[in-house]
């Protein structure tokens, strides 16, 4: 199986930690940020490390990262250059693209110009959002506390044609199902006698712990 591929747009803490948790589980990094001294402190740690101007539109065309598996937009101090970024890594065919938000404002501009996802760093760890990543299932994640978050995933392949009550998530994975995603419907409190269809996506709430573990696959 190919090793995925992620670029990531800045070095702060949250950037750096989500470069250096996929390149850790085997994932192709490229590190970009304009500051020399966090591109030498990340080289090691990731495939590639780029010191350049992440306003530079024509720069950002050279790095040649099209057929990436997502990008990651972690800078935090300017929303113009998160919103150019992301308009221009999904123009480059870039199929999934996180973003840093600092305010409900920056996120509600982000996901208008096409992000996948946006995330709180303050709320949510770099590590445990690196580890959803490579978990693949993940569909969208809203952290509900420092310590809860409800999260949307699709179906894992050995739960499908098992019900809710035979599965046990509440015992076995510490999260509670609060509805299913089925043929474009939302079903709240869901049978837990029926059969689950491979189609479906689960809605659940639980610990990040209890979440991180559920999706990452640990």
């Amino acid at each position: 199986m190919a090793r995925k591929e992620y670029v990531v747009f800045g070095l702060g803490r949250f950037g750096m930690s989500v470069a250096k948790t996929l390149a850790d589980n085997g994932c192709q990094v490229m590190a970009v940020d304009a500051d020399p001294t966090k591109v030498e402190q990340v080289a090691e740690d990731v495939t590639h490390a780029v010191c350049m101007d992440v306003t530079d539109v024509e720069a950002i065309r050279s790095l040649g990262i099209g057929n990436f598996d997502g990008a990651i937009v972690a800078i935090g101090g300017s929303l113009e250059a998160s919103v150019m970024i992301t308009i221009l890594t999904k123009e480059m065919g870039i199929p999934y693209v996180l973003c840093k938000a600092l305010t409900d404002l920056q996120a509600k501009v982000l996901r208008k110009v096409g992000a996948d996802l946006v995330v709180f760093p303050e709320q949510e760890s770099g590590i445990r959002i690196a580890n959803n990543l490579l978990g693949g299932n993940l569909l969208d994640t809203i952290g509900l506390s420092s310590k809860h978050s409800m999260m949307e995933f699709t179906l894992p392949e050995e739960w499908v044609g098992k019900s809710l009550r035979e599965l046990n998530l509440r015992v076995t994975k510490k999260i509670n199902v609060i509805g299913i995603k089925r043929d474009g419907e939302m079903e709240i409190i869901p049978d837990a006698d029926a059969p689950l269809q491979m189609s479906d996506v689960l809605v659940v709430i639980g610990r990040n712990a209890a979440l991180n573990k559920l999706v990452g696959g640990k």
